[in-house]
Parts: structure tokens; C-alpha cells; sequence
């Protein structure tokens, strides 16, 4: 069999080695009105040469090969997203979308920056990649470091970078762990998570989440996990009661993302803070969704005044045009780790201070400080919470909560989630629906005062057609 013959089920390429590989070019579009999405773009490579037809892929019937995350496998309908641009999005049909999640809660300055671009291109050209293992560095990763340490939310912060933010909360607990068994305490091994809480995919991040749904099906989750109530102070007091002199950390969300958008309870996070020093307990802020201006500010602890032990960090740090996450850590940690000079510290990521994230993100950061578009939350927050409290007040939602640049709809009973996000996205506006009553709306802080009004009449306009729907 020769390379490029097809057979097996679903036309399946089967390969073999007498063959070289085809050619990849890629194509420019140049056919359409130049106000095309794709007029002047680079499509994907397509195969060329003599076997061109041979060796071309015949996709099977039934779903596509991209198994997509967070979706129904045997799903086989997505809405092929092309280009970006500021605070909008265009699919493969030319359609014009209002990204009001900021993509996936990440995308803080908004699409097509070429700043970033150049920076990434121009750090590409010199060095695109190399690892950080043991004695390597490299220019970008320290000037990052750098950035962060001075913006951190703790004094005397170090920064250990990964490449996600189920990279950095498995790292966090890791850390914290670790961190005792070094000052002599290895029995402090639980690490406490709130309810509703959600802190990535990774088994220890499952683990001590909230969500239920989230770990159903996945065998045995990690020992030593726990969870209270996301709000109460009085059941982490019985907690360190029974517990406390085992616990090694809490981890919490400064307003908590994907489990419905919910801010904390005035005081609780200071709160907390004292339960853990009273306790010899590390706190441990999840940043991943509120960090990088997302609340008015470079984090959450400084929103809500707390000064955290460690702080995970993704997501808005590259606006995600490069996948970058880490941790910062404090004094609390790193003194312990640091205390003997041969100690090794075993943990680490492929990509742990990848050169070209670190350029993508020293860009970013620049954007959001040099266009204040950490004061432009607030404004962000001002126009959309005052619009969705508006609808709460008229009776087309349950509730609107948020901070800043996150909100929360919580919608009537008898309207589905789903259904809204479709009516939304009849109307051009990409919004999330979480669980069965919330849509949330995180936008690019770079979204106008117009396009903020029109996701507020385009959520009016859906629920009423979805509660219209359910009357039928």
C-alpha cells in the first residue's frame, strides 16, 4: 500500500512509506469583494502535487475528527469561526458576531491586535521556542517575571509559568503541598474547595471544584480534596476545626466565572484570609478568569483587598493569543522551597516559559496599561450591569449580578439557557449559557457603548421569544 490510498471505514487515509509526503501551500483568497471576511487571508494548506487527489482527506459521515471540548461527542453542526476583529467575531459565511464572552472569558483586548501579532512574529524570527529546564532562560520569560512580580498582589512574588490555568491550579496545589512538607508539616495535605467553584480539567483542579457535573464519570477524583459553601464562613471555621491542623490550602475565586458569575458576599474573602492564618493555611486565589483587568484591576486581591499566598493566572494575561498560565507565588511558599540550596524542585511543564507566549503577553499587558482599559472595565460594567439591572427590574430576568467587566442574566424559570444563547445568537451576540438559567456576558473591555446596548436588547428580545416558545 502506498502512501495516500484510501481505504478502511469512512475513507481513512492508510499509510504507507513509499511515498514522500505531499506538499502544503497555502492559499490567499483572493476571489470576493474585498470587504469579504476571508478576501486577502491565508486559508488552511491544502495538498498539492501530482497524488493531490489520491492523498486528499474524505472526511467520514457523522461527526468531524476535532472532538471538540465541552460539547456533545456525537455532535456533527459548528459555526466555523474565520476572523476577529476588536470586539467582534465573523463566521465562515461572512456573519458578524458581538463576542460578549471575550472568546472564553480570555480575550481583554479585543481580536486582531497587531501588536501582539508583531511582537509574536518578531520573538518567532529570533527564538520561537525553547525549554526553561534547570539552568536554561530565556529574554522574554525573565522580562515577564519581572512584570508580574512587581504587579503581583503580595510582596516578594516569584512567578512558576505554565502554559494554561488547569496547568497552574494543578501546580498551586502542588506547591502548597510541597511547601509544608519543606517547613516540616507533611501531614497538611487537604486543600479546600468552595461549591460551585470551577478550577480546570485537570484531575487536582476536578477535584476540588464545585461542579459536580464536572466529575461525574471519571473514576476515582484526588485524595484529599474537599469543598464548603461559597459563601460561609462558618462552615471553613468547623472545617479547621475537625481539620485544620491537615489542611495545607484553600483555594477560592475572587468572583467565581463558569459556576454562574458570582461575586463574593461583602467581607467573605477577607474573611477567609484570617480563617487561613489562624489556621496555618495557605490562600490560594484562583485568577484565571479575574486577573489582567477583568475586575477594574491587575487581580481580584486587589479589588477586594487580600493578599493571597499564591494566585493562578491565565487567560487575560495573552488575551489569548498565545496559550500562557502560571502562578504567582509568595513569600509563604517560596521561603520554604528556597531554604535549602540543593533542594531540586521536580515539577514542570514542556513549555514553562515558552519564549513566544511570554511575547504575546508582555504586548498584551502593554495594551491594557497603555489604554487604560483596566478603568474601562468599570466603565464596561457600568453600561451592561445597569442595562441587565434594568431587565431584572422589568421582570425579563430573575436576577443580574456581576462586577466590572463580568455579568451575569439569570433568567425566569420557565426560559432555558439554551434557547436564550440561540435567540442571541440569531441576533449576532455570542453570550454562554451556564447550566440551565444563566447567560453570562464577559465582553473585550475594548467593546463600545453601542455594542453593549445591543447585547442588552438582543437578551430582551430572546427571552421574550423563549418564554413566548414555553407558553405554546
Amino acid at each position: 500500500m502506498r502512501f495516500g490510498d484510501i481505504g478502511g471505514p469512512g475513507g481513512r487515509l492508510i499509510h504507507g512509506a513509499q511515498d514522500p509526503l505531499p506538499r502544503v501551500e497555502g492559499r490567499r483568497d483572493t476571489a470576493g469583494a474585498s470587504g469579504s471576511p476571508m478576501a486577502g487571508r491565508v486559508r488552511p494548506p491544502v495538498l498539492t502535487g501530482r497524488r493531490a487527489a489520491a492523498d486528499r482527506y474524505v472526511r467520514p459521515m457523522g461527526p468531524p475528527p476535532f472532538l471538540h471540548p465541552f460539547a456533545p461527542p456525537a455532535a456533527s453542526d459548528f459555526t466555523t469561526i474565520v476572523r476577529g476583529e476588536g470586539a467582534a467575531v465573523f463566521d465562515a459565511d461572512g456573519r458578524r458576531y458581538l463576542d460578549a464572552m471575550a472568546s472564553l472569558w480570555y480575550c481583554n483586548v479585543g481580536h486582531g491586535r497587531s501588536e501582539i501579532v508583531e511582537a509574536v512574529a518578531t520573538q518567532m524570527r529570533a527564538l520561537a521556542s525553547f525549554h526553561a529546564f534547570d539552568r536554561f532562560t530565556n529574554e522574554p520569560a525573565d522580562a515577564l517575571c519581572e512584570l508580574l512580580a512587581r504587579l503581583a498582589p503580595m510582596p516578594g512574588a516569584r512567578v512558576f509559568l505554565t502554559s494554561s490555568g488547569s496547568e497552574a491550579v494543578e501546580t498551586a496545589m502542588k506547591l502548597a503541598r510541597l511547601a509544608h512538607v519543606r517547613a516540616g508539616h507533611p501531614e497538611r495535605t487537604i486543600v479546600v474547595g468552595r461549591r460551585r467553584s470551577y478550577h480546570g480539567v485537570s484531575y487536582g483542579g476536578v477535584s476540588v471544584q464545585g461542579l459536580p457535573l464536572n466529575q461525574e464519570g471519571f473514576g476515582p477524583l484526588l485524595e484529599g480534596t474537599t469543598q464548603v459553601d461559597h459563601d460561609d464562613l462558618a462552615e471553613v471555621t468547623e472545617l479547621f476545626e475537625r481539620e485544620g491542623d491537615r489542611v495545607a490550602a484553600v483555594l477560592a475565586e475572587p468572583v467565581i466565572g463558569a459556576g454562574g458569575v458570582i461575586p463574593p458576599t461583602p467581607g467573605y474573602l477577607k474573611g477567609l484570609r484570617q480563617l487561613c492564618d489562624e489556621a496555618g493555611a495557605l490562600l490560594v486565589l484562583d485568577e484565571v478568569i479575574c486577573g489582567f483587568g477583568r475586575l477594574g484591576s491587575w487581580w481580584g486581591a486587589d479589588r477586594y483587598g487580600i493578599r493571597p499566598d499564591l494566585v493562578t493566572f491565565a487567560k487575560g494575561v495573552t488575551s489569548g493569543y498565545v496559550p500562557l498560565g502560571g502562578v504567582l507565588v509568595g513569600r509563604a511558599v517560596r521561603e520554604p522551597l528556597e531554604a535549602e540550596a540543593g533542594f531540586i524542585l521536580r515539577h514542570g511543564h514542556t513549555y514553562s516559559g515558552h519564549p513566544t507566549a511570554c511575547a504575546a503577553a508582555l504586548a498584551n499587558i502593554g495594551i491594557l496599561r497603555d489604554e487604560q482599559l483596566l478603568e474601562r472595565a468599570e466603565q464596561v460594567g457600568g453600561r451592561l450591569g445597569l442595562g441587565l439591572s434594568g431587565l431584572a427590574g422589568d421582570g425579563v430576568l430573575a436576577e443580574a449580578r456581576g462586577v466590572a467587566g463580568i455579568w451575569a442574566a439569570v433568567l425566569p424559570e420557565e426560559v432555558a439557557a439554551t434557547e436564550v444563547r440561540q435567540g442571541l445568537l440569531d441576533r449576532g451576540v455570542i453570550a454562554r449559557p451556564i447550566g440551565t438559567d444563566v447567560i453570562a456576558f464577559c465582553p473585550p473591555l475594548v467593546m463600545p457603548d453601542a455594542d453593549l446596548d445591543h447585547c442588552v436588547e438582543a437578551l430582551e428580545a430572546s427571552v421574550a421569544e423563549a418564554r413566548a416558545r414555553a407558553r405554546v
